[in-house]
């Protein structure tokens, strides 16, 4: 077993000011519940979202941006063939698979996102059952919510890194994010985080964002992870899960490499 290392506030800095320096173009494939809130937390840590779905124009559209996110969450057969084009294309684009509520309940999700695999993600960020799932293990959920802890699916994380010469982020309680040989551990966060709509999606979107701004694709997965830990940590719940929500993006908005975390 590689050794864990714990990912901290001074590792992440760079990252965060790479992202506000190069402003990059992210083109998010995602689910429609959370699409303007995803747009909204690119916006807030310095990138710029678009959101293309159509199959006439994820291809071209791929060729001008600098990082992808394909989230299945809400996945159909029009959005599935828009998926797989841009996929195809991404092949000098840094993306991020985001395996929504992939198992052995849901066939069809299941069977699109191992065809997803295939054209090698940069970045696979999922839950533990997610990450089980996709691993071929059994794995427990309730539809998109995983109920397997991240430190059951490290193992498999490690063999799916491997296997797909991928980074892989498990999040939860502890996140994990993994090459196959170097495992970097981001603790923190708040449980309120698991509480609103679309935190773990634009996790995605961020993870995208930091790895179209730099070359060295662990450290900005990990880096993603760190923020927005801490930013559940640091938004304003006082007011209830609606305000949290919102103070998130607030606390987003907020880092930068002069921010004291």
């Amino acid at each position: 077993m590689s050794v864990i290392k714990l990912f901290s506030n001074q590792d992440a800095i760079p990252f965060i000011g790479q992202v506000h320096q190069k402003r990059p173009l992210i083109h998010c494939i995602t689910n429609d519940v959370v699409q303007n809130y995803t747009a909204n937390v690119l916006l807030a840590i310095g990138a710029s979202p678009a959101m293309v779905v159509a199959e006439q124009e994820v291809e071209d559209f791929v060729a001008i941006a600098n990082g992808l996110l394909i989230n299945i969450g809400t996945i159909n057969s029009h959005s599935a063939k828009s998926m797989l084009l841009a996929a195809a294309k991404a092949n000098q684009t840094p993306w991020v698979l985001d395996p929504v509520a992939v198992g052995a309940a849901l066939k069809y999700r299941t069977e699109i996102a191992k065809q997803l695999l295939t054209f090698k993600p940069t970045v696979i960020r999922g839950n533990a059952s997610e990450i089980l799932a996709l691993s071929g293990q059994q794995s427990s959920s309730k539809g998109p919510d995983g109920l397997d802890s991240t430190d059951s699916a490290l193992d498999a994380a490690m063999l799916l890194a491997k296997k797909y010469q991928t980074i892989v982020a498990i999040t939860g309680e502890t996140d994990y994010v993994t090459d196959g040989e170097q495992v970097y551990s981001i603790v923190g966060g708040d449980i309120a985080l698991t509480q609103v709509t679309g935190t773990g999606c634009s996790l995605s979107a961020i993870v995208a964002a930091l790895i179209a701004s730099s070359e060295d694709h662990l450290k900005a997965t990990a880096s993603a992870c760190f923020m927005m830990k801490k930013a559940g940590e640091l938004a304003n719940k006082q007011q209830g899960l609606g305000t949290f929500a919102m103070s998130i993006i607030d606390q987003l908005s907020l880092f930068t490499t002069n921010k004291d975390f």
